[in-house]
């Protein structure tokens, strides 16, 4: 994502905060009075978004100082301080709630994927994010991920081909709809296909299926599909999976576990904005 694209969507969550201004910082704090601040957080995680928080900062007064004490994808612990503020006290005020809820946000998701990323550790498997994301912030949700030591799947629906179940509905068939993908689209266009069986596995895999998408199958008929692909194609494991079920998923041989809730159903990390006492 470009600058501007980023300062558009900052820009736009400052304007739905303050429309017409910060009416109680513009009537009690003097416009030129300076002072210090500091983002603290109030319980562990990993970091995420600590620059977009910065240009939250920027772009209300250009003589903002932002002082970033970590970098993302960084693991930080109740009480540490995240960043040093220093400028105009009416700025520092104005951007306090659109930049924690940048970073909060943010770095739960980032924390989320972490606790994944680490339940898998030792095995060969990824995980991965989804496109269940928040309308217009998908690029940031998505940032965050791999700050957490995640991997981003497509990022829209213009980047790469996934045949899912609502598709087959329509066509009818697996092979059918290998073979109009194939027809459409440049040779050796990668083709994903989403089976909820090892019998539909059977048949995305003979129509030429470049990876597969295992949807809410049972660790039985997971484990008969990677004995069925035995390495060929790349699997992709998805479907309300947790913390608890993920190891057992990843020992399979599972190249990939897609995971909604990094995006979804998060916890915002608790982070505070406090004025520092002259």
């Amino acid at each position: 994502m470009v600058k501007e694209e980023i300062d558009r969507i900052i820009k736009q969550a400052l304007a739905e905060d303050m429309p017409a201004g910060d009416l109680t910082t513009e009537t009690i704090i003097p416009p030129n009075l300076k002072t210090r601040a500091i983002i603290v957080a109030k319980e562990s995680g990993v970091l995420a978004g600590i620059d977009f928080a910065g240009r939250v900062f920027e772009l209300i007064d250009p003589s903002i100082q932002f002082l970033k004490l970590k970098e993302d994808g960084q693991a930080f612990k109740s009480g540490d301080i995240l960043a040093r503020i220093v400028g105009p006290a009416q700025a520092i005020l104005k951007g306090e709630r659109t930049a924690l809820n940048f970073l909060q946000r943010l770095c739960g998701i980032a924390t989320m994927t972490a606790r994944f990323v680490s339940a898998v550790a030792g095995t060969k498997t990824r995980i991965l994010d989804t496109r269940k994301t928040t309308p217009t912030l998908r690029w940031f949700e998505k940032y965050a991920v791999r700050q957490g030591g995640g991997k981003n799947h497509r990022l829209n629906l213009s980047e790469a081909v996934l045949i899912k179940d609502n598709h087959l509905k329509i066509i009818g068939s697996i092979k059918e709809a290998m073979a109009r993908a194939k027809q459409a689209l440049p040779p050796g266009t990668p083709i994903e296909v989403e089976v909820t069986s090892f019998k539909e596995a059977q048949e995305a895999l003979e129509a030429g299926a470049s990876c597969l998408l295992l949807d809410n199958m049972s660790l039985k008929e997971m484990k008969r599909v990677v004995n069925l692909v035995k390495g060929r194609i790349p699997l992709e494991a998805s479907g309300k999976i947790n913390l608890r079920q993920v190891r057992q998923i990843a020992s399979l041989g599972i190249d990939y576990i897609s995971v909604g809730r990094l995006t979804h159903s998060y916890q915002s990390i608790d982070l505070s904005l406090e004025i520092e006492e002259e």
